[in-house]
This record gives C-alpha cells, sequence and structure tokens, in this order.
C-alpha cells in the first residue's frame, strides 16, 4: 500500500508513544488520521503535530475498553473521511504482579484493553475493508506474546491471544487484499513501563537487571540477551515500512528477538536457561518491591 493523502488511517493509543510517532509519519505523507485514546488534551496536542507534518487529523475520544466505543471510532472515522484502509490497533496496557496477587479486575482489564478492543475494532472495520478489496490491520503486539515473562502474566497471556487472533484473522482473508500483522516489539522508550496496572513494571526491571549481572556472576550463569531499548519513531518506522509492503510475515522490531520467538517454540527449557539470571533477578526485586508494599 501506498500511504498518500488518498490514505486513511486510524490509530488507538494514538496520545503518546508508538501510536504518535507513528501518526506523525502518516502525517508526513499526507494521509488522513484517526487519533483515538481517553486524553483529550493529549491527542488535541497529537492533532496539531500531525497537521503541522501534513497531514489531516481526527480526534476521538474514547475509553476503548467498552464495545461501543471501539465500534464508534470506527463509524466516525468512516462518516469523517469515507473509508478506511489502515486499522492500527495500538492502546493497550500492561501490568505487574505475580499471578496470585493478580486481581481478576486486572486479569479482566488486560483483556478488555489488549484483546477484545483489538477484537471489536477489527471486527468494524472489515466490513468496510472487504468491500474495498484493500486495507492493512495492525497489531501492535509484543515479544510477550512469543514468550514468557515473570511478574505480568496477565499481560503476556493478553498479547498471545493477540498473536492467535491475528494469525486466524490471516487465514479468513487469505486471498484477498486485506492484510493483517502482528507487531512484536521489546523495549520502547515509552511512557509504557510507568504505567503498568499494579506498579511501574519498569521498576521491577531497574531492579531486577543489576542484581541480574551479580547472579550470572556468581552463579555461573549467562547473562539474558536483552534487547537495547528503542525510540519510538524507530518502532514507527518499522510499522510504517510492514505496512507499505502489504502481506508479510508478523513483524519484530529488534534485533534478536525473532530467534528468540523460534527458541521459545523448538525448546523452552533452554531459552529458559538462557534468561535464567534475569528470572532470578525479577524474583528477588519483586519480593523485596512487595515486602516494601507491608511495611
Amino acid at each position: 500500500m501506498t500511504i498518500s493523502s488518498s490514505t486513511v488511517a486510524l490509530i488507538t493509543g494514538a496520545s503518546s508513544g508508538i501510536g504518535t510517532a507513528l501518526a506523525l509519519r502518516l502525517a508526513a505523507k499526507g494521509a488522513r488520521v484517526a487519533l483515538a485514546a481517553r486524553r483529550a488534551d493529549r491527542l488535541n496536542d497529537v492533532a496539531e503535530r500531525v497537521r503541522a507534518a501534513g497531514g489531516t487529523p481526527l480526534v476521538l475520544v474514547a475509553d476503548l475498553s467498552h464495545e461501543s466505543e471501539c465500534r464508534r471510532i470506527v463509524d466516525e472515522t468512516v462518516r469523517a473521511f469515507g473509508t478506511i484502509d489502515i486499522l492500527v490497533n495500538n492502546a493497550g496496557r500492561g501490568n505487574m504482579a505475580s499471578v496470585e496477587d493478580t486481581s481478576t479486575e486486572q486479569l479482566e482489564s488486560m483483556m478488555h484493553l489488549n484483546v477484545y478492543a483489538p477484537f471489536w475494532s477489527t471486527a468494524q472495520a472489515l466490513p468496510v475493508m472487504r468491500a474495498n478489496d484493500r486495507g492493512h490491520i495492525v497489531m501492535i503486539a509484543s515479544v510477550a506474546g512469543r514468550m514468557g515473562y515473570p511478574f505480568n502474566a496477565a499481560y503476556v497471556a493478553a498479547k498471545h491471544a493477540v498473536v492467535g487472533f491475528t494469525a486466524s484473522l490471516r487465514a479468513e482473508l487469505y486471498g484477498t487484499n486485506v492484510h493483517a500483522t502482528a507487531v512484536n516489539p521489546a523495549g520502547v522508550i515509552t511512557e509504557w513501563a510507568d504505567a503498568t496496572e499494579g506498579g511501574p513494571i519498569g521498576q521491577l526491571y531497574a531492579s531486577a537487571i543489576p542484581a541480574s549481572r551479580v547472579l550470572a556472576r556468581e552463579r555461573g550463569l549467562p547473562l539474558a540477551p536483552l534487547s537495547r531499548m528503542m525510540p519510538a519513531d524507530d518502532a514507527a518506522r518499522i510499522i510504517e515500512e510492514a505496512i507499505e509492503a502489504g502481506r508479510g510475515g508478523d513483524v519484530f522490531t529488534h534485533e534478536g528477538t525473532h530467534e528468540q520467538a523460534v527458541d521459545a517454540v523448538r525448546d523452552r527449557v533452554a531459552q529458559e536457561d538462557a534468561f535464567a539470571a534475569l528470572y532470578l533477578g525479577m524474583q528477588a526485586a519483586y519480593a523485596k518491591l512487595r515486602s516494601q508494599d507491608t511495611v
């Protein structure tokens, strides 16, 4: 798909991070971009930046944990711009809790925003794309949808569901000009790690990573193969390239993570052993954080 002034895109979670960066990239090519998120003030700021970049914005304030809101943002995009060519299901939120500390409310929250919302939005956009016989649906999944990470099992389970949903959707769309792509980022420099439910998981990693290096040295374990953090615009560029390429495989934004995903399928025990120092460091860091909470 060639992105141009005739292109209409709807991006959820557009008020920050990857969503904002991708909106600005599409705007630079003249696209009409519908921006959906909860924070009106942030969306209005992004809309001004989209307009300055050369695009046409549409602000859609919405809480996408509700089915009616997911359907509404698609309907309003089509009503305002006449069609929809690109749907980017980017809105999402993580959690920080052990399995036994994860409340039912937190589990449901992870599923509603990370799984149900993209399903509902996609279901609403598909008839338009099928009628036009063109379109691209992008799911911002995660490497957490390919392998396990401790102390955010609800989020990991949700992102595994997103990957499975995308695979099934691709099968339904086979032979059409409507494409679906699961994008699997690792660490991206955004607000995500500070806004996780149950506490900031960024704080957990900040304690666990130095501890893991000590553990690796003391126990003769390998250092965990962690990826470098990536600026949001770099991730957005990769997503933009995937949209323009059309039909293609799932996208891994960080070097080495595709191979790690394959390893998780081929030999999960070996992969767990490769990450052992990190897992042990996270166990110690989580226990310390929880002990502080009870003081």
